[in-house]
Formats: structure tokens, C-alpha cells, sequence
């Protein structure tokens, strides 16, 4: 897992980039002291950093020199300024790229992942199997599911359920749309069959710590919940 230190202000916009980076198996670090990024950086050693031109006590720029005195870890710059000279500024620091605010988030995606690619000769294909929730990585390739104390191993039918689940968080999906959505791909489950693969995947997340955030809602079908974003 990738891990992203985010020099961000923003609260807000912090914990809303935080929470979407994390669907896609990133780890976020944000900054606990602005007056000492230096030191979080030396101390955290992130693989990529993202960083705000406006900062409290000095500027991104500065923190950009700062960083690249010590590392040549891969740097964007997010920035509601649009002055061309900024973009320049950040080149020539030595930055990798520079997003303007506001963007859209399929594109700060697509510039993490070519930088990681370009930097670390990423396969962003191998990316797209990994999924964490609750804090734990689903692997949709291997089927199987790990926290940092263990592991379980799925059945297909049983990763398919829990992919379409989590895929549909905090919402109820229906026992007859998860029926339908198996025999579309192939997999014929009956609804006894649901009901037998859908308390193996509970009992296997259980043995996780995970069991509680897969829920029967009586009469409507069941729900994924999201690990509280602390």
C-alpha cells in the first residue's frame, strides 16, 4: 500500500481526499504541525506527497525546496491558484505535476497513478484488485481478504457478494438483486444457495473482526457498513 502525505489546510478538503484515496488502497498522512513538515516528512516517508501552495507559517513552495534537499519522492502540487508563474515555480522546484483547484477527482486519480507508475514502475492494473474496508485490503483477484493480523481466503461466489456489498456501501442491496447480479455473471445461486454463501462470508469476515459490518436487514436484504473515518 501506497503511502500519501497530504499537506492540505483544509479540513475538510483533507478528510474528503483522505476518504476517496483510501477506496483506492492508498494510505493518507496528514500534516499534525505545519511550522514542522520537514519532520512528520522524515518521520512518515511517504512514496508520494501532495502538497497545497497556501499553507499557515510557510508556503508549499518552501516546504517543496525543503523536500527535494532531502528526497526526490515524487510531489504534486494542488492549488486553487491559477497564476501560470505558480505552475513554473512548482516545476522548477521540482515538482512532478500541478493540479488547480477545483478538479475533478478522476484526475487527481489519474495523476497519482501515472506518477507512482513513471516513479515506481506501478502496474495501476494490479491496482484496480485491491480494495480496502473497514481497514482491511480485499484482494478481488485472489480472493481473499487481510487485515493486519490475518487472512481469509473466499470462495467466488462468496468475494462476488462481498464486492457488489461494498461496492454499494451503507446502501441495502436486496437479496433479488444479489441473486440476479450471480446469474448475470455466470453463477447460478438459488435463494438458498445466497443465503448459505452469505453466512460463510460472514462467519470467514468474523473470524477478521469484521462480521458486524455486514448486516441482514429482515425482509430487505443486507448492508456493508463503513468503518467510521476517524
Amino acid at each position: 500500500m501506497f503511502k500519501i502525505m497530504l499537506i492540505e489546510d483544509d479540513t475538510t478538503l483533507f478528510q474528503e481526499i483522505k476518504e476517496r484515496l483510501s477506496q483506492w488502497s492508498y494510505h493518507v498522512q496528514g500534516i499534525s504541525d505545519f511550522a514542522h513538515v520537514i519532520e512528520e516528512f522524515t518521520t512518515n516517508k511517504p512514496d508520494l506527497v501532495i502538497i497545497d501552495i497556501q499553507l499557515p507559517k510557510f508556503d508549499g513552495f518552501h516546504w517543496c525546496r525543503m523536500i527535494r534537499s532531502h528526497s526526490n519522492v515524487p510531489i504534486i502540487f494542488l492549488s486553487s491558484r491559477d497564476h501560470p508563474t505558480d505552475m513554473v515555480m512548482s516545476m522548477q522546484l521540482g515538482a512532478d505535476d500541478f493540479i488547480q483547484k477545483p478538479f475533478h477527482f478522476d484526475v487527481l486519480i489519474a495523476k497519482i497513478q501515472a506518477v507512482l507508475r513513471r516513479v515506481y514502475n506501478y502496474n495501476t492494473e494490479q491496482q484496480l484488485d485491491l480494495k480496502t474496508w473497514c481497514g482491511a485490503t480485499i484482494d478481488y483477484a485472489k480472493n481473499i481478504v487481510t487485515t493486519h493480523t490475518n487472512s481469509v481466503e473466499l470462495t467466488k461466489n462468496e468475494m462476488y457478494i462481498l464486492k457488489i456489498l461494498i461496492e454499494k456501501k451503507n446502501e441495502i442491496v436486496s437479496r433479488d438483486e444479489l441473486i440476479k447480479s450471480l446469474w448475470d455473471d455466470e453463477r447460478f445461486v438459488s435463494d438458498n444457495t445466497l443465503t448459505v454463501n452469505v453466512n460463510r462470508l460472514r462467519k470467514k469476515l468474523e473470524d477478521l473482526g469484521l462480521g458486524q459490518y455486514i448486516e441482514t436487514k429482515v425482509g430487505q436484504g443486507y448492508i456493508a457498513k463503513e468503518e467510521a473515518t476517524l
